[in-house]
């Protein structure tokens, strides 16, 4: 019972002490007093009890927090109060200042009120100026324009009729409805009246110059139009004398060259002269007279001066192609041509030198019109620019789709392309025609690497090429190109192919017994009839020489393809420069073609590959096999003195030198360097590959292996110096086999191998590498033997002067990289490794195990 009291008043005073700190935090605690007060059971009074115990441990805990930050907050208190002084005088700045702001704004309100006050009177005087000049040029213009109509001053009158024209209509609208309504109305109709009888007057006295062929008076009145607000007429009336001028002139060029004596020296070119006057006159005529329309007319008008003249020049323009096309009987060619070219046997050929004049009569003339239409281009694109510098951007497209419309489907345009149409299969036929010829006139001369045909045939395509070109007609170019690339890769080609492969007369030793053989019977015969006839001997040197110079032509046609291409894109970079062109597009079209040409170009290179592999494979390798061959008949199994003997007499390279040498002088003396190159090459691969034949063929002892590395080093230098090309790399492999044949001991080859070979790269595989090792008769009986891991290639010594020594014991040594081989080595072959006696025997017989045996290291053993 006095525990319970005691819990109680504690409680309470808990309870109480709680409720004072919680009014100042949280406000009151989780149990209220009413709560305790209620309780009668001693396990609620505890509960309750542990429960008021935390609450006030946290209320502890809280209250310490706060205390602990007294110190911060009595520093930001004193920082406060030191800011009181400067706050006090702040506010008063601020009360200042927004009182300052106050007085401005009212200011500002009543100044700015007056202002607009101010404005709109001075707006309203403006307009009474106005109207009081307005109405004053009113009475101006129409005393002036009765006075300048009297006078037949027509500049004047029609001045006074623009200055009447350009008046505000609003501001006479007003004055109509003011007091002086009745003066302004007669105003009005004076100057209407007036206005329409200028009008009528100018189109009279325009039109009567014209008939008078009256230039002065023609420009007269063409600069009173624009003032009457008469444009279209004005310029309509001027161009249509402009266009009989015109018309008369070219009527008169036409005649003079159909009349004109064939003779002479333009007579070939003489449609594409006429068509250029034509054009140069009209050029001629914008240029005179942009200036006056661009002044009078403003800017924007030069192209419906051009639009009209330009329908004259189509006109002119066709009267001359029709002529062209009948005086030179364009059609009939163009006929006669496609014939031929659907049938492989025409009846009727055409030469292609008739063709060459009128091709290029076509070209001149369509180049023409191209500068032509490129300088309409450029000054109506100049001309819209001035005009459209504030116009919106519908109105820019507009001019635009008008100036492609004019350019590209004028009458002149499409007969241009119609031309052409017919002058690409005509060009084609001719370049086709021509390469035949230059094929079946081809001619060799001695001392000359290549035939006549190729340098004809190519100066055929440069030249249709270069006409192409000069037309200006990126489609034009782009289609010869095509048939210049297709007539080289199918027509030429085949043709050097077919040289090709009628092969390189064989060279071979039963060759040349039959060809002993055949001299005798021609000798024979020949004596019987009194003359030696030499017509086989030559067709067989006629045939080598031919092939040789096939070689050469296939080689020239590869680097004139290329440097074929990269002028065509100088000059059409060029081209573009200048303006033809449309952009990206064209210069598409001419990137496509020109990759055409450098696939053409790689495909004579293949061809050139496989007459040279097949001049190695007839006329060189026949010949070198039996060579090297004779190398297994000398011994590089020798002792001192007969490696005293080889230094002195050489039995083997210096032959075999002189024999490639004889060899290669003919085609040294036929081929081109860079092909005599490559033929060097392809011959230096097939010797380095038949002499490691012959190698591993013959056995070698320490002299025998130097007298092979001085052998190999003396036709690698003879080698060197035949061709420009490097050879060494050839010769690594037979380079690193004539260095372990040169070995004095097997051991060395670790200074080689391995982690110790430096820079040194391996060409020969470990296998290879022991395989030349058992070359060598002393290796087969030494006392070290070299084992390569299969796997990793580690080097692996086995010396088997421990086995004699300490062979019960099984000490037998193992040196290099990994330590376990020679027990893996006998498990492999079937002995324990306990009987290191019965390994000695084995060992020692290579015959039965040999140098090549494969052994495999701990390392890699779990890998397998």
């Amino acid at each position: 019972m006095t525990r319970f009291v005691f819990m109680w008043e504690k409680m309470s005073d808990t309870n109480s002490s709680m409720a004072m700190k919680r009014s100042a935090s949280t406000g009151s605690s989780a149990v209220s007093t009413e709560t305790i007060e209620a309780l009668t059971e001693l396990d609620e009074l505890e509960r309750v009890y542990q429960q008021l115990c935390e609450e006030e441990t946290q209320v502890d805990s809280e209250l310490e927090a706060l205390i602990s930050q007294r110190g911060n907050i009595e520093t930001k208190m004193l920082a406060l109060q030191r800011m009181g002084p400067n706050l006090q005088l702040i506010e008063g700045d601020a009360s200042q200042l927004s009182g300052m702001i106050t007085f401005t704004c009212s200011l500002a309100e009543n100044v700015s009120s007056k202002v607009r006050q101010l404005d709109l009177a001075k707006n309203r005087l403006y307009q009474a100026i106005q109207r009081a000049d307005d109405i004053l040029d009113l009475k101006f213009c129409t005393d002036g324009v009765q006075t300048a109509l009297r006078n037949e001053d027509y500049e004047q009158a029609a001045a006074h009729v623009h200055r009447y024209l350009s008046l505000d209509q609003s501001v006479i609208e007003l004055s109509r409805q003011g007091g002086e309504s009745s003066a302004v109305d007669a105003s009005l109709a004076l100057l209407q009246e007036a206005e329409q009888r200028l009008k009528a007057l100018v189109k009279e006295r325009l039109d009567q110059a014209i008939a008078d062929g009256d230039l002065a008076q023609v420009e007269r009145f063409f600069k009173i139009f624009p003032l009457l607000g008469l444009h279209d007429q004005g310029l309509a009336r001027f161009a249509q004398y402009l266009c009989t001028q015109l018309a008369s002139k070219a009527e008169e060029n036409l005649l003079l060259a159909l009349g004109g004596e064939l003779g002479e020296r333009r007579a070939a070119l003489i449609f594409a002269d006429t068509l250029t006057l034509l054009l140069e006159g009209i050029a001629r005529i914008v240029e005179t007279h942009q200036p006056i329309v661009e002044t009078y007319y403003g800017p924007g008008h030069l192209y419906t001066l051009i639009k009209h003249l330009q329908v004259e020049c189509d006109r002119q323009a066709e009267k001359v192609v029709e002529k062209f096309i009948l005086q030179r009987d364009y059609h009939n060619k163009f006929q006669i041509v496609q014939s031929s070219m659907m049938r492989s046997v025409s009846t009727e050929k055409m030469e292609p030198r008739e063709l060459d004049p009128v091709l290029l009569e076509v070209i001149v003339m369509n180049a023409r019109a191209e500068l032509y239409l490129r300088f309409l281009r450029r000054r109506i694109t100049a001309d819209f620019e001035v005009g459209d510098a504030t116009s919106p951007k519908a109105t820019v497209q507009e001019h635009q789709q008008s100036l492609e419309k004019l350019l590209k489907h004028c009458l002149l345009s499409r007969n241009m392309q119609e031309l052409i149409g017919y002058y690409i299969p005509m060009e084609e036929y001719y370049m086709r025609e021509s390469f035949n010829k230059a094929v079946a006139m081809d001619t060799y001369e001695k001392g000359q690497l290549t035939s006549s045909m190729v340098d004809d045939c190519f100066y055929i395509v440069k030249k249709c090429i270069s006409r192409a070109l000069s037309s200006s007609s990126i489609d034009c170019l782009c289609a010869m190109i095509n048939h210049s690339t297709s007539v080289l890769e199918s027509d030429f080609r085949e043709v050097l192919y077919n040289k090709l492969r009628q092969g390189f007369p064989a060279t071979t030793l039963q060759d040349i017994q039959r060809g002993v053989s055949s001299a005798v019977s021609l000798m024979q015969s020949s004596l019987q009839q009194g003359k030696f006839n030499t017509l086989g001997i030559e067709s067989a040197e006629d045939a080598k020489a031919s092939f040789l110079v096939t070689l050469n032509n296939v080689e020239v046609c590869s680097e004139n393809i290329i440097t074929l291409k990269k002028n065509l894109e100088s000059d059409c970079a060029k081209l573009f420069s200048q303006g033809f062109g449309s952009g990206e597009q064209a210069q598409a079209k001419i990137d496509s073609c020109l990759s055409d040409l450098v696939c053409t170009s790689s495909k004579f290179k293949d061809l050139l590959q496989e007459g040279l592999t097949e001049l190695n494979n007839t006329a060189i390798k026949p010949q070198v096999k039996p060579w090297i061959s004779n190398f297994l008949s000398i011994s590089h199994n020798i002792e001192e003195e007969e490696f005293n003997e080889y230094e002195a007499n050489d039995p083997w390279v210096q032959q075999f030198i002189v024999n490639l040498e004889q060899l290669m002088s003919e085609f040294k003396a036929g081929l081109s360097p860079v092909i005599y190159d490559t033929l060097t090459s392809l011959m230096t691969s097939l010797i380095s590959l038949e002499m490691e034949k012959a190698v591993f063929k013959c056995t070698f002892s320490r002299l025998g292996g130097l007298q092979f590395d001085k052998e190999l080093r003396s036709l690698v230098a003879y080698l060197t110096t035949v061709t420009t090309w490097t050879i060494r790399d050839k010769f690594a492999r037979l380079t690193q086999m004539a260095t372990i044949l040169n070995l004095e001991r097997v051991t060395e080859i670790l200074d080689y191998w391995g982690p110790n070979s430096g820079p040194l790269t391996w060409r020969l595989t470990p296998a290879e590498v022991r395989q030349v090792l058992a070359l060598r008769i002393d290796f087969r009986k030494s006392s070290a033997l070299i084992w390569l891991c299969h796997c990793c290639h580690g080097q692996l010594e086995v010396r088997l002067e421990q086995v004699v020594t300490d062979g019960q014991s099984g000490g037998i040594g193992v040196g290099g990289v990994h330590t376990d081989a020679v027990g893996v080595w006998a498990g492999i072959h079937g002995f324990r490794t306990e009987n290191w006696r019965q390994l000695e025997d084995s060992v020692n017989r290579p015959t039965n195990l040999g140098l090549d045996t494969l052994t495999t290291c701990r390392r890699c053993r779990p890998a397998l």
